[in-house]
């Protein structure tokens, strides 16, 4: 006799999840609303719990009765014969789900059905079966629909999407079940037999490449649990559940054969350390090739073709939805100019976004990731009609254009210029970059309009930042310019793309620099005027080494040999390394962060500098200076231009606030002593008045290094002695 079961599946996999069922050899199949009613005998329900990709539950169904009240409730659920399912020794846990019903409260629910089942067993057997929600033997399953209660076992246990390869996760990755559902939506198992490749270029960590090595190397995703929610319940066969477990593991074996072509990108290189970390957990590591690239650089093999599917921020757990108009816009110009060929599926939340990919969604398939309604979309991405760096779409194309009329006109830009001006620039400052043994400098900072960005090098590793756009340039053509500038740094430097580091958006003001925008924890050290330096490249809008103020690091080097240096507003503490390795008596670094005070520390420790000589307190400058009693020899002052740092007592504005500023540090200074104040707003002025106690000099032309020419604004430097005479 066939029993009646129900597979629960995210919503818009129903039609997935059906085909599956159907190879399971499942009958009379009913597709509803997040998941398929199906009838067989208990193999087939093995055989799903075993090989189902896409289903999350497989729930056998045991009784239907009315439950119009509480009591209806538990009435039925005593009455029923649990002793003929398990005993009173096993532990059990009560899932409830109510819709369109007069019991709507999911927990009181649950509660009545596991109050019916103790006390029938309290009544039978003089015990009762313990409740274990977190790892029950016996899972039960109710669903009470239009007042009628439906009992079930839920044969998987835990939820089958829960594979147990996955040992890190992102702030909001994917189940492994919506995933495998995405990829059989988008053909990935024909694909992967046909020898196509499959690509992720916003792969996070890892769900996606990881469930398509799987799905090749036709491994069943439940051969790896633990153990199942049907093996404590009285009615399982283990003479048909063991041979599904020996055919899987033959299929397992000869899937080793396979090697699929599954790539993974992801600027974050935190992300591709828990992606490589989650496919070595699975057994897939050797198959899928993880690299760290920023988007706009991300390519396929040469030659390729196949899928691609990303999984982009939505603006919902992660994002801005204003911030992330650009990040779409980068996505469409990644897919045209760099995998003509593919077949690209995106999964984002229904709204607004998908329309700046500017490309025309062959189809849309509704899909649920939680509660957030989305929509798969699939671009075919069309082989270009001439050779071309970027095809230009008018943002919002998609509502009008057939896919086969999408435009291909070339747009018109010219990259050989960046790079002849990049070029230029090397042959102005290679003597000055051999002469001062430099290795981190600014090789181009906004030369052309065309291409407003900064690019600078750490020993090798190119840092581009892209500046404000300007409102006269259409946003498709900012995003087309910049990936036609990364490619012309690939090339000319012969640079991996992982050593291209992308930032976006506009120049960040005060304390934004610092802020973190990812948690990779990467750092490497280079190398300036003889000390050495921990750097980030990946994990702050910053890098942890101002280069514009390499002069006034040397500056400070020479002026304090037996001397006492105060450091304030001090960042990762570049200017004490250098005041300690120029003899100053003592070192005295002041930041408000913690980040930053430890980088400082170790930043004066791999140069062999420490002790209490050399210290490094965390805390508000401001503050600091009021307790201090010191006197300093030499003060160094680096203000942001604005905080609001919540660990302030008051914001703080350089222009409006500095004077108030230096009058505090004074009381800090010998009276032979200096204080070097620097920042970086523009439009700064002096209120020489106000500080008529001082002799004030302008050192900023002296301050500003060869590379920076271009922006000599870049700061603004001042020298203060007390003046002769002065009290």
């Amino acid at each position: 006799m066939a029993n009646r079961y129900f597979a629960t599946t995210p919503r818009g996999l129903e039609g997935a999840l059906e085909k599956e069922l159907i190879t399971f050899g499942a009958q009379n199949l009913d597709p509803r609303v997040a998941g398929v009613a199906f009838e067989g005998g208990l193999s087939i329900a093995y055989r799903a719990c075993l090989w189902s990709r896409v289903a999350s539950r497989i729930l056998l169904n045991l009784h239907v009765y009315e439950a119009a009240t509480p009591e209806a409730l538990y009435e039925g659920a005593r009455n029923f014969p649990w002793e003929e399912h398990f005993s009173s020794d096993e532990t059990i846990a009560v899932t409830f789900v109510t819709t369109r019903s007069a019991i709507t409260h999911t927990n009181f629910g649950a509660l009545k059905v596991k109050d019916a089942v103790v006390d029938r067993f309290r009544d039978l057997t003089g015990v009762r079966p313990s409740v274990d929600r977190q790892n029950p033997d016996i899972h039960l399953h109710v669903h009470v629909l239009d007042n009628y209660a439906t009992l079930s076992l839920n044969l998987a246990g835990e939820s089958l999407h829960r594979r147990h390869w996955r040992l890190s996760t992102g702030p909001a990755t994917l189940k492994e079940n919506l995933a495998a559902g995405i990829l059989v939506m988008a053909g990935w198992p024909v694909r992967s037999r046909n020898g196509e490749t499959m690509v992720d270029p916003m792969c996070g960590t890892g769900t996606l490449p990881v469930e398509a090595a799987l799905m090749s190397l036709d491994v069943a995703p439940g051969l790896g649990r633990e153990r199942f929610g049907f093996e404590k319940w009285k009615g399982h066969a283990p003479e048909s559940w063991r041979p599904l477990i020996r055919e899987a593991k033959k299929r397992d074996q000869r899937g080793k054969e396979r090697t699929p072509s599954i790539w993974g990108f992801d600027s974050d290189p935190g992300a591709i350390t828990a992606a490589r970390q989650n496919a070595r957990r699975a057994g897939v590591d050797h198959l899928i090739q993880f690299e760290r690239r920023e988007l706009s650089m991300v390519s396929p093999p040469e030659g390729s073709r196949g899928l691609l599917t990303v999984n982009p921020p939505y603006g919902e757990r992660m994002g801005n939805k204003k911030a992330l108009e650009g990040l779409y816009r980068r996505i469409g110009v990644t897919l045209k100019a760099r995998f003509p060929g593919f077949d690209a599926f995106l999964l984002t939340e229904h709204g607004e976004l998908p329309k700046h990919v500017g490309l025309r969604a062959a189809s849309r398939h509704i899909v649920y990731n939680g509660t957030i309604e989305c929509r798969l979309l699939h671009y075919p991405i069309l082989e270009p009609k001439v050779a071309e760096s970027v095809a230009e779409v008018e943002v919002g194309a998609e509502a009008e254009a057939e896919p086969a009329q999408v435009s291909t006109r070339v747009e018109g830009i010219d990259a050989e210029m960046f790079t002849n001006r990049l070029r230029k620039n090397q042959r102005r400052l290679k003597s000055w970059v051999k002469k001062e043994n430099i290795s981190c400098w600014r090789m181009y900072d906004a030369d052309l309009p065309e291409f407003a960005v900064s690019v600078d090098t750490y020993d090798g590793r190119l840092h581009v930042r892209e500046y404000e756009r300007p409102h006269s340039v259409e946003p498709m053509v900012a995003e087309a310019r910049l990936h036609a500038l990364l490619e012309e740094l690939q090339g000319t430097f012969q640079t991996s793309p992982k050593d291209i580091y992308v930032k976006q958006h506009a120049r960040q003001k005060g304390k934004q620099q610092y802020e973190t925008i990812a948690n990779s924890g990467q750092f490497f050290v280079v190398e300036e005027g003889g000390y050495r330096f921990l750097v980030n490249l990946a994990d702050y809008f910053d890098t942890g080494l101002f280069l514009d103020h390499r002069p006034m690091r040397k500056r400070v080097e020479g002026m304090v040999e037996g001397k006492r240096f105060l450091n304030l507003f001090a960042y990762t503490g570049a200017v004490s390394v250098f005041a300690a390795g120029g003899r100053a008596r003592t070192t005295t670094t002041v930041d408000l962060s913690n980040t930053y005070t430890d980088w400082a520390r170790r930043n004066l420790e791999l140069n062999g500098f420490g002790g209490r000589n050399h210290q490094v307190i965390r805390e508000d400058a401001f503050t600091w200076l009021k307790s201090d009693r010191g006197l300093y020899d030499v003060i160094f002052v680096d203000p942001p231009t604005f905080s609001n740092s919540k660990k302030m007592q008051d914001s703080f504005d350089v222009q409006r606030d500095h004077v108030q500023m230096l009058q505090l540090v004074a009381r800090r200074l010998e009276r032979d002593g200096v204080i070097l104040f620097s920042n970086n707003f523009r439009r700064f002025k002096m209120d020489f008045e106000a500080l008529e106690e001082f002799d004030i000099t302008n050192i900023s032309a002296d301050t500003v290094p060869p590379d920076f020419a271009r922006s000599p604004r870049i700061h603004n430097a001042w020298e203060l002695r007390f003046k002769k005479g002065g009290k």
